[in-house]
């Protein structure tokens, strides 16, 4: 178990060595002597404290959780093959055939990195929020604060737990109803191919045994439209209602969906993303 630890803590050194900042949507700094990412920057990534990176690089942290795991082979940005890897040097099985994926593609991160005037957000096939940039916290609020099985928007709109406590108010062109039953009809379609994810089928029992909306929508046999183009208000609040253009685009291949958030160009409502992009959400009567 030692030489695994030791193995874990290796494979995370070289991997932050070998990643540039920009791939990882961070500015490089003048003077800068590290040649990939600072463990700040991938404990930061990753959602994670730089001590608790520290000690797994110097195998001092034993047993990391699948989700810890999971985060860090999305902060570096790895192949599937180096993340079972990374996996198996951790003493987990990694995630198996049949079961909802949650790992990124690098290219998928790197286009995503490049578009940062944009807020985007990355989300499995059960609504799993697995990345995001720092336009999205500005717009949404930092996921990074919720715990990892909070970041799912099925439990923001359903659940009783932070993730619904902590969601700004978002209205759908379509109305809220049309958009919580997409989210439900979304839900229905992951579970239906992939019937042997035991993590899916216990979200989806506990927002059917916890919310008479999710278990309305669930029982329908009316078949809802999946959730794709939208336009959304958002209240934010410290800029105010932001109207803005919503886009789903889905990855092939990885069962991923990219979600977007645009507005009209000379429009007011530019102005506000212009305004959260300089503040990243906190305005200057904001309290800390």
């Amino acid at each position: 178990m030692a030489a695994s630890r030791s193995t874990f803590g290796a494979l995370l050194r070289a991997w932050r060595d070998r990643l540039s900042p920009a791939d990882a949507g961070l500015t490089a700094t003048a003077g800068r002597r590290a040649p990939g990412l600072r463990r700040e920057e991938l404990a930061q990534l990753a959602g994670l404290s730089v001590d608790y990176v520290l000690r797994l690089e110097q195998a001092r942290a034993k047993n990391p959780s699948a989700q810890v795991v999971g985060a860090l082979s999305r902060a570096l940005q790895v192949s599937r093959p180096e993340r079972d890897q990374l996996y198996r040097s951790a003493g987990l099985l990694p995630p198996q055939d049949g079961t909802v994926s949650t790992h990124v593609p690098s290219g998928i991160q790197r286009l995503a990195a490049r578009l940062g005037d944009v807020p985007i957000g990355v989300f499995t096939a059960d609504w799993a929020l697995v990345w995001w940039n720092s336009m999205w916290s500005a717009l949404h609020g930092d996921p990074s604060v919720l715990p990892t099985a909070e970041r799912n928007l099925a439990r923001a709109l359903f659940g009783n737990g932070a993730a619904r406590a902590t969601l700004y108010s978002i209205q759908s062109e379509r109305g809220q109803d049309a958009f919580e039953a997409s989210i439900v009809a979304d839900l229905k379609d992951a579970a239906s191919r992939y019937p042997a994810d035991g993590q899916l089928d216990r979200l989806v029992q506990e927002l059917r045994a916890g919310s008479d909306a999710f278990a309305d929508h669930w029982a329908t046999q009316t078949a809802a439209a999946q959730h794709t183009t939208d336009r959304k208000t958002i209240r934010h609040p410290e800029i105010g209602d932001i109207l803005l253009d919503c886009d789903v685009l889905i990855v092939p291949g990885a069962d991923l969906r990219m979600v977007t958030y645009t507005t009209a160009s000379g429009s007011s409502d530019e102005g506000k993303l212009d305004l959260l992009r300089v503040t990243g959400g906190r305005t200057a009567t904001a309290r800390p």
